[in-house]
């Protein structure tokens, strides 16, 4: 049976963009080279303590940050800049965005907005962690130096997006707008392989993920939901199962494959939410769409949200269609 690689994949969809000469395809084959890079380093994590433990400093989002927080981020921004196509990087690690003068070309057409490890509290306990990436057109005139606007587009204008989870396997998801495909990293051939082609969500998952040690703290509505759903009901299948890992990309994952809902909902002490519009909820919103998900902020789309700043947080309940419209019946009310 013939294997196909991540490379060889990009390659043979280039149709779906005869816009991009090739262009999209090298992006995302630098992409590629990050994740193995960094997904070594996260492998020889229990050896080598000098990339384990926090850096004793805060990144702009007001979070410990990680040795290997900081080297993804390093990695992934210095795959994106040697690719001519990039004029602008915006990371969760840094506070304004990359364009001109830290080294990347203006005559770039790409966008690229990312999470570099999210789920990085966990690294030192060897649990799932991932990145979570999101690409798109500049809007400003290309040659001339990026703006806040470039970045600053809803969710509904992204061309690419995908994520990759560090676990047990190291496994690449992404989507150009056609459908959703996996590839499995093979560490002794050093390359991604297609494993899990046309993802789609399970019909009616029996999972729910969600910090539930901050219940109390949410609206009224989220709390009848997570009543609702420890309830027998033998024809919807409920008691659902409680599943939360604790890195977004992991649970996230698992929803995908399994069927179910992930919530971070707003809280007394984070009303506006805790995850980021633009380099976690609009990528994984574009993924579970295109995998016949739903992605909301418990009121309306998520990538039909305006950003009115680099590091904008949001509510995000996403999943499974019927289980988050059915959340969001609770959550209205």
């Amino acid at each position: 049976m013939r294997v196909t690689t991540l490379s060889e994949f990009i390659v043979e969809r280039q149709h779906d963009f005869p816009f991009a000469s090739g262009d999209l395809t090298r992006l995302l084959s630098s992409i590629q080279l990050a994740a193995k890079i960094v997904n070594r380093e996260i492998n020889r994590a229990g050896l080598a303590t000098h990339i384990l433990g926090g850096l004793g400093q805060e990144n702009v989002q007001g979070e410990q940050q990680m040795k290997l927080d900081v080297y993804a981020n390093d990695q992934f921004i210095h795959a994106l800049r040697s690719q001519q196509e990039v004029c602008g990087i915006g990371s969760e690690e840094n506070e304004g965005f990359l364009g001109q003068k830290e080294g990347l070309p203006a005559s770039g057409k790409y966008i690229v907005l990312m999470d570099p490890l999210d789920g990085s509290s966990n690294i030192d306990v060897n649990v799932s962690i991932g990145t979570i990436f999101s690409i798109y057109h500049r809007v400003s005139p290309v040659g001339t130096p990026v703006t806040l606007e470039d970045f600053l587009q809803p969710g509904s204008r992204q061309i690419a997006a995908g994520y990759v989870v560090y676990g047990s396997s190291t496994m690449l998801i992404y989507t150009t707008g056609k459908g959703v495909n996996g590839f499995t990293f093979d560490p002794a051939i050093g390359s991604f392989f297609l494993s899990h082609p046309n993802l789609r969500f399970p019909t009616q998952g029996k999972i729910y993920s969600i910090n539930e040690g901050n219940a109390m703290q949410c609206e009224p509505g989220l709390l009848a939901y997570l009543n609702h759903v420890k309830q027998e009901d033998a024809a919807q299948g409920r008691p659902y199962a409680a599943r939360y890992i604790g890195s977004l990309v992991a649970d996230f994952h698992r929803n995908l494959l399994k069927g179910g809902i992930y919530l971070y909902p707003a809280t007394t002490k984070a009303p506006k939410g805790k995850l980021r519009l633009l380099y976690e909820a609009n990528p994984l919103a574009f993924i579970a769409e295109q995998a016949g998900g739903l992605c909301t902020n418990g009121r309306e789309r998520i990538m039909d949200l305006t950003p009115t700043a680099l590091h904008q947080r949001v509510p995000l309940f996403v999943g499974e269609k019927n289980m988050v419209e059915e959340c969001q019946q609770f959550v209205g009310k």
